[in-house]
């Protein structure tokens, strides 16, 4: 199991971002959370397999509708704990 800490930027922010990540990463068995940053980014944790990992990047490199993704930085962490499910953090 990987764990990659994502940033993406871009209107990320008032345009359902999180609810798709939320959704995209149950569909790909994605573990973690979403959050909007004060900047006008997102943060993403997401622990899961590589290949789930690649699928579920892949869907955040277009997103929803309304959204426009400019960037995507991808960093791998350590995995320090296991999550339960995926959530969004406000």
């Amino acid at each position: 199991m990987k764990e990659y800490e994502i940033k993406v930027s871009g209107r990320v922010q008032g345009v359902w971002f999180r609810k798709f990540t939320e959704e995209k990463a149950k569909e790909t068995g994605i573990k973690g959370w979403v959050k909007n940053l004060p900047d006008g980014n997102v943060l993403v944790i997401a622990q899961a397999e590589k290949t789930d990992l690649d699928t579920f990047i892949d869907y955040l490199k277009i997103g929803p509708p309304m959204a426009r993704v400019d960037k995507i930085f991808t960093s791998e962490n350590n995995v320090l704990s296991d999550f339960d499910n995926f959530s969004i953090k406000y």
